[in-house]
C-alpha cells in the first residue's frame, strides 16, 4: 500500500478511523493517552495540527501498524521513520539470519514464514507434508499459505474436519483484516469464504484447533505456534510472522522423527 490514502487523507481524520476501529471514544483514548481529550478532538477534526511526537505517541497508543504509522506521518506533513527494506538487503541479514536459525530448530517439524498478506516468504524442509500433491498454480511465487491450505486443489482435500478449520482460519482473518485496516486482507477473506468445504457453526472442544492432515497412509495432528518480531522497527521486520507446527500427539511426533 502506498502513501496515497495518506495524500488524500489528513492525519486526524486517519486518527480517528483507527481510534474507532479500535472501538474507544475520544475520551478512551485521551486517557490512556495521557493527552487532552479537547486537544484530541482538535486533532481529528483539523483544527490542530499534531507533532511527530504526537502522531507516534497516539499510533503507538493505538497499536497501529508500522506501515500505517508511516501513511500517518505523511498525512500530517512529516517524513516515514520506519525503514521497509527487502529481506535480500544487507541490513537484513540480522532478521534472515534469525528466521533460518529458528526454520532449522523446528525441524522435523513444519515452519513457515509469511508476510503480512501470508504470502510465503520461507519454510522449512518439513513443509514439503502439507505442499505434498498440491496445484502447482497455487505453489507459484508468491504463494498465498490460506489459499493452499483451504483450496480444493491444494491441503483442502487432506485435512480432516476441513469445515473447522476452515472457521478457524476465516476468524483468523477476518479479525486481522479488521485489525489491520488491509483491504487485502478483506479481499482475501472473501475469496477463501466462497472456495467449498464448509465452517463449523462452533469451536471444537479443548485448549486449541488442531490441524489433522492425512499423510499417504498416517493421520498427522498439529498444534499451532505464531512467532513474531516483537521489538521490529522495519516494517518487512514487523509483518513477518514464523507459524510452527508442533505434534498434538505422540503419534504425529513419531512419525515425523521417523519420516526425518
Amino acid at each position: 500500500m502506498t502513501s496515497a490514502l495518506a495524500s488524500e487523507t489528513t492525519a486526524g481524520e486517519l486518527l480517528r478511523g483507527w481510534r474507532r476501529r479500535r472501538r474507544l471514544s475520544q475520551l478512551d483514548l485521551a486517557v490512556e493517552a495521557g493527552v487532552s481529550a479537547r486537544h484530541l478532538s482538535f486533532v481529528e477534526t483539523g483544527r490542530a495540527r499534531p507533532s511527530r511526537e504526537m502522531v507516534l505517541h497516539l499510533a503507538e497508543q493505538l497499536e497501529v501498524p508500522l506501515r500505517e504509522r508511516n501513511e500517518m506521518l505523511v498525512a500530517a506533513g512529516f517524513a516515514p521513520v520506519y525503514g521497509r527494506r527487502r529481506l535480500d538487503e544487507p541490513d537484513m541479514g540480522t532478521v534472515r539470519a534469525a528466521v533460518d536459525l529458528v526454520l532449522a530448530a523446528y525441524e522435523p517439524f513444519p515452519a513457515l514464514v509469511v508476510d503480512r498478506s501470508w504470502n510465503l516468504v520461507a519454510a522449512n524442509r518439513a513443509v514439503a507434508l502439507f505442499t505434498e500433491g498440491a496445484a502447482p498454480f497455487l505453489l507459484e511465487p508468491p504463494a498465498n499459505v490460506l489459499r493452499l491450505s483451504l483450496h480444493p486443489e491444494g491441503l483442502a482435500p487432506r485435512i480432516l474436519d476441513l469445515a473447522q478449520w476452515r472457521r478457524h482460519v476465516l476468524h483468523r482473518l477476518a479479525r486481522e483484516a479488521h485489525l489491520t485496516g488491509d483491504p487485502g486482507l478483506s479481499a482475501l477473506h472473501r475469496e477463501l469464504a466462497a472456495l467449498p468445504g464448509g465452517t463449523a457453526a462452533a469451536p471444537p472442544n479443548g485448549i486449541a484447533v488442531p490441524l489433522r492432515v492425512r499423510w499417504r497412509d498416517t493421520v498427522l495432528s498439529f498444534l499451532s505456534t505464531v512467532t513474531t518480531f516483537g521489538t521490529a522497527i522495519d516494517v518487512t521486520a514487523a509483518e513477518l510472522s514464523i507459524e510452527a507446527f508442533l505434534p498434538a500427539d505422540p503419534a504425529t511426533a513419531e512419525a515425523l522423527r521417523a519420516r526425518s
